[in-house]
């Protein structure tokens, strides 16, 4: 690994820029040094104290602003505002050394109170040009006292002599300190370095074969310091490691230990820069602490909105659950969970997370379960995903500006209504009910599990929501459905959803009241569509304590029957309920009409529209017994294809060809008079009126007005044919509804 170009105002985007405060004794040449550096020269009259001098961004190493300030007194203020401290003192006077000691604790003091945090202390000895001897011996044993103290640098204002030097490792002692990566007592990294290098390795380890080969160094090298490595190159680092700890490459990569080592090589060569690249790049402050700015990205989300992951986050999490899942069976054993968030500061999924998505026998998250995970997060707790997401590395890995581009914001739910469309791909189910009545039974049912495997759940790992997927038209779509508990009245947020689902026990005879108290209270005049599942269907059923039974509420509030479900099955439960309740979440508008022709009034054209569709509903669908959302029965099927613009297209294709090609027909039957079959042409012009008034009944061309009509004996043949084809086509459509009819009779 070899250091290259780091990537443009990384260092600048932890620190805004940076600020030199200049102590130490009266005279020691603290002004002289700023003077120095500012003229390039020795000033021959130097003034009491240096105004606070800027230095621009554009002309320092690290493209920081840069304020350099000259200390006098007492003036404890400008401690606070700095971000290291040059203590400078004169090497030719002993007693300028002697009180380093004291300024150097005095000022650790006064930079932790009150702002509770250390500051970079540099010891400068000015003066140098005076004597011929060093004092690094004499100032040595301080620099082990405190760690702090970031170097140590022996320079000379007369002679210009380190004066850039001294300033740049002033800056460089704030852009990347020493203090938080290595302890020079032990010589070795400290623990909150490890860990963070610890991450960046387990995210870079794309394989997670436990080193990273040519590829991966590759890779690593591009997105921290914008250069790929040389083949040769790569050859170098290895043998570097080699060299130094035995089992630091293996098969050919670096293992954990080989890169932890380099990283060691780096701070201890003083290029400590290296590490703070890489820390920075993957989302570490001075603190070695995620910062909030990579965690949590801004992602604005306009009310009546949700999120949803995209397509690119899907195939990302696909990959991360192809990393870890080491044995190939589809499924995410403990072992491997545990190894997946490694990367994570704790762990985020607790038992009750087997409980709400799907698992194999083994109660192992499953491939779906696993996506059905974080598309929940996401659609509950968008901050909480992105945070995943960060630690998991997804803008690095993906090469994004920020996990922000992973999430995509429905468009407000009100447009999906007029439109009477929808793009989303997540549903809220609210699953409303008395305690007992089988909600949870519901919930476990999308996950496929039947009563005897809900039994094994223990009280303290079950989940208030449910989520998988269902296939609607061909199309996959999430449902998520969320137990609500029973209370009197429900909340705000307990009432935002996309369809509701009431559940009542039908063998207790109380618990149908509440469902309809509940509907009667919040969802009788909103606009949210309600399906009641009569849960438990395998038991007695008893007469329910209310004024009118539960099918006879449903058809008074023009929603669909109340479906049976039970869970009390051999294999896993009918999922039907659960296709219905995606369908009318996804397409709102019949329980929308219903709604909008009682608010409206009885307007004649509503009124006439209400009529057709309770007469569909209760000469087709309540005959054959299913939703009028199903897309199964009979009568859904000829609508459909009634009602499809294929068939719309070629009915108007032919019309318009028949009607075509009579006109022409007449035409040259105008110019063709025979006198001798005057009687029978008579009678053929009469038939093809015939032909052509029964066209203009079922087309919208508008009549047509024919002149006198003539026809010959030779297109005779011709008009014969359209004759017998509208004969045809009526015989076949009479057929067609007989049909239709005897299958009504049998359902």
């Amino acid at each position: 690994m070899r250091a290259g170009p780091a990537r443009p105002l990384r260092a600048a985007d932890m620190k805004k820029d940076v600020r030199i405060l200049l102590v130490g004794e009266p005279r020691v040449g603290k002004t002289s040094l700023i003077m120095s550096l500012v003229s390039e020269e020795f000033p021959e009259e130097v003034p009491p104290r240096a105004e606070e001098i800027t230095i621009p961004a554009d002309v320092t190493p690290e493209r920081v602003p840069t304020h350099i300030v000259d200390y006098s007194g007492n003036e404890y203020s400008l401690v606070g505002e700095a971000n290291v401290i040059c203590i400078v003192y004169a090497v030719n006077n002993k007693h300028s050394i002697d009180k380093v000691w004291t300024s150097s604790a005095n000022f650790l003091i006064i930079a932790m109170y009150p702002f509770y945090f250390r500051l970079p202390l540099i010891l400068v000895g000015n003066k140098s040009d005076l004597v011929e001897y060093s004092s690094m011996e004499t100032i040595l044993p301080i620099m082990n006292q405190y760690t702090e103290i970031e170097t140590c640098v022996e320079c000379s204002a007369k002679n210009l002599k380190n004066i850039s030097e001294l300033f740049y490792y002033a800056q460089k002692a704030v852009l990347h300190p020493t203090g938080p990566l290595y302890c020079p007592e032990e010589k070795e990294m400290k623990p909150a370095c490890i860990k963070a290098l610890t991450r960046i390795f387990k995210i870079s380890d794309q394989d997670n074969d436990g080193t990273l080969n040519d590829a991966e160094l590759n890779f690593f090298q591009r997105i921290c310091f914008n250069t790929p490595l040389a083949p040769q190159a790569l050859e170098d680092v290895k043998n570097v490691v080699r060299k130094h700890i035995s089992d630091g490459v293996a098969d050919s990569g670096l293992t954990l230990k080989g890169f932890l080592f380099l990283h060691t090589l780096f701070i201890q060569r003083g290029r400590h820069e290296t590490t703070w690249t890489v820390l920075r790049r993957f989302g570490y402050d001075d603190d070695l602490d995620l910062t909030p700015e990579y965690l949590f990205p801004l992602l604005k989300i306009p009310p009546d909105c949700t999120t949803e992951l995209n397509h690119h986050a899907y195939l990302f999490l696909q990959s991360t659950f192809d990393k870890h899942d080491l044995d190939r069976d589809c499924a995410l054993s403990p072992d491997e969970l545990k190894d997946l968030f490694k990367v994570f500061p704790y762990i985020p999924w607790g038992p009750d997370v087997n409980n709400t998505v799907c698992t194999n026998e083994r109660g192992w998250i499953t491939y779906q379960g696993f996506l059905s995970q974080w598309t929940l997060t996401t659609y509950l707790d968008v901050q909480r995903c992105l945070e995943y997401l960060g630690y998991l590395g997804y803008s690095i890995l993906t090469e994004q500006e920020s996990q922000a581009s992973a999430i995509t914001v429905t468009r407000d739910k009100k447009i999906d209504l007029q439109k009477k469309q929808t793009q989303r791909n997540v549903f809220r189910c609210n699953v409303i009910g008395m305690k007992n009545s089988g909600k949870s039974g519901v919930l476990q049912a999308l996950l496929g599990r039947n009563l005897m495997r809900q039994k094994k759940i223990r009280d303290d790992h079950k989940s208030y929501y449910a989520i998988n997927t269902v296939y609607v038209y061909g199309q996959e779509k999430y449902l998520l459905l969320h137990d609500i508990s029973e209370s009197e009245f429900l909340t705000e947020a307990e009432i935002i959803c996309d369809v509701v689902c009431l559940v009542y026990d039908v063998s207790n005879s109380k618990s149908f009241e509440y469902c309809a108290r509940i509907f009667k209270q919040h969802f009788m005049d909103s606009r949210i569509p309600c399906l009641i599942i009569a849960a438990k269907s395998d038991l007695h059923e008893v007469k329910q304590d209310y004024s009118i039974s539960p099918a006879d509420f449903c058809r008074k509030h023009k929603m669909p029957p109340p479906q049976a479900f039970t869970c009390n099955t051999a294999d896993a439960p009918s999922k039907d309920i659960f296709v219905k309740l995606t369908t009318m979440a996804m397409y709102p508008e019949d329980h929308y009409r219903d709604r909008l022709s009682r608010d409206m009034g009885n307007t004649d054209r509503i009124e006439n529209l209400r009529k057709i569709w309770v007469f569909l509903k209760t000469a087709f669908h309540a005959r054959l017994r299913c939703m009028c959302t199903c897309n199964r029965c009979t009568f859904c099927i000829c609508q459909n294809f009634l009602n499809s613009d294929l068939l719309q297209s070629v009915k108007n294709k032919i019309f318009t060809a028949v009607l075509n090609r009579l006109r022409a027909r007449v035409a040259e039957w105008g110019a063709m008079l025979l006198a001798d079959d005057e009687s029978s042409i008579t009678h053929q012009v009469h038939a093809v009126s015939c032909v052509e008034d029964s066209i203009f009944m079922e087309s919208s061309h508008g009549p047509l007005f024919l002149e006198a009509r003539h026809v010959t004996q030779a297109d005779l043949k011709s008009s014969t044919f359209w004759l017998r084809a509208s004969f045809g086509a009526t015989v076949f459509a009479v057929l067609g509804f007989a049909m239709y009819k005897a299958l009504l009779k049998q359902r």
